[in-house]
């Protein structure tokens, strides 16, 4: 199988600029930097490149939102901050391949025309933020970044921010407003960042892994990675699986597989024997799946049909005797800590299902409790600034249509059919 991204991860010299170079590095963006930069947006839009950050919209399409006017300058912002639960992808290319990055930034500005270039990393990826920033130092002192890049009239400048470690800031308006120094609150939109964005600017936010594969586009050509998925959802993805599986880890698949390839073959199957229960499959907040609906293709059509996403590509592979109650009551805690505040019905709405799910699984359930639930979850979904409160919700539905007869017990039998003590 072709990889686009892991070619070279085992090599732990790969982080640096004189293996990344002997490796090809950089190729891409002297190819880029000799043509003109609206062929550049044309392949990655051939290429069916989908952002990979958890919504999948189309990188080429979200490019061309940028105004035409060049009389303002243009950012680009790099969403590293990866706090979604259970993906752990885009630190390994920060770690293990940077130089792939910010060759994929140099080649995505000039595309668009964008001098300016942040790199918003998570607060606790101490020592990918410390990889990132030397690798950047080597790309300036080679002369892919800062001015005139390769004699081309290019210029760059690329700086690396690091936020406070709130989950929040993985949107991509109050990943600006941080970047601004403001508190990280989701802002209204319209505007969007593409006309409005960090500083006022006009500003395209892209994911890492979005980026990362870039270069290879470029080299290869466009319908070159789009054949390598399937339709809609090009190249290869990667897939972060987690759970008691024999081979937990990352693993770089063609969008096509499927999930139960993915938890079976890649990753081994489950430890000891055990039964698989469910599955997350995009990161925690994507609808949980039970067994019999794992058949499906990790593409983003596929996977909306069956009522889930794929997300940021985080496979949380959950066993039998794990209690869904109390699973659900550490989801629902995190998402309660991580509100920031700002609009109602998710401050007090995730409050709300943190408390009502802890006191079911405390042996403390009423009569009415999963109704009250659901309810709450209606009086959240749709209904705030960003989509935090609807990822509070769409896990804690799911929990509760498919695996409702387990929150039953608790409220009825006041104790968990699992052995769990209160």
């Amino acid at each position: 199988m072709e990889t686009v991204l892991t070619t070279h991860f085992a090599n732990e010299q790969y982080r640096h600029a004189d293996t990344y170079l002997q490796f090809g590095g950089y190729e891409a963006l002297r190819k880029a930097l000799a043509g003109p930069r609206e062929r550049i947006v044309d392949e990655v839009k051939k290429a069916n490149l989908r952002g990979r950050g958890g919504a999948g919209f189309p990188a080429g399409v979200k490019w061309g939102f940028l105004p035409k006017d060049l009389s303002r300058p243009r950012v680009l912002v790099i969403n590293a901050d990866e706090g979604e639960p259970g993906t752990f992808k885009d630190r390994q290319i920060m770690g293990k391949a940077p130089h792939l990055l910010l060759e994929g930034i140099a080649i995505a500005s000039y595309a668009m025309s964008i001098h300016l270039s942040y790199i918003y990393i998570r607060g606790e990826f101490i020592r990918e933020a410390r990889i990132v920033e030397e690798a950047v130092a080597e790309a300036y002192a080679r002369g892919f970044f800062g001015k005139n890049i390769l004699g081309s009239g290019f210029d760059l400048e690329v700086s690396v921010h690091r936020g406070a470690g709130a989950y929040i800031c993985g949107e991509e308006t109050s990943l600006i407003n941080s970047l601004e120094g403001k508190r990280g609150w989701p802002r209204i939109k319209p505007p969007f960042p593409a006309s409005v964005g960090a500083f006022g600017l006009p500003t395209i936010v892209n994911n890492v892994e979005t980026i990362a594969d870039v270069p290879w586009i470029v080299t290869h050509g466009g319908e070159k990675f789009a054949a390598l998925g399937v339709e809609k959802n090009g190249g290869t993805r990667l897939i972060g699986v987690s759970g008691p599986v024999n081979r937990p880890g990352v693993y770089e698949l063609p969008a096509g597989v499927l999930l139960r390839e993915i938890i079976y073959t890649h990753a081994g199957g489950l430890k000891d024997g055990r039964q698989l229960k469910a599955v997350i499959p995009g990161g925690s907040s994507t609808p949980v799946l039970r067994p019999d609906e794992i058949d499906v293709t990790y593409d983003i059509e596929s996977m909306a049909k069956i009522g889930t996403m794929a997300g940021s590509g985080g496979v949380i592979v959950i066993p039998e005797g794990t209690c869904m109650v109390r699973a659900l009551h550490v989801l629902m805690n995190f998402y309660a800590h991580e509100s920031c505040g700002q609009c109602t019905p998710c401050r007090e709405g995730t409050g709300w299902l943190s408390k009502i799910v802890g006191r079911i699984e405390n042996g403390q359930g009423r009569e009415g409790d999963l109704e009250l639930v659901l309810d709450v979850c209606d009086n959240m979904m749709g209904r705030t600034i960003c989509p935090l409160a609807d990822a509070a919700v769409m896990p804690a539905q799911s929990f509760l249509w498919k695996f409702r007869d387990e929150f039953e017990y608790h409220i009825k039998v006041q104790k968990c059919p699992f052995g769990n003590k209160f």
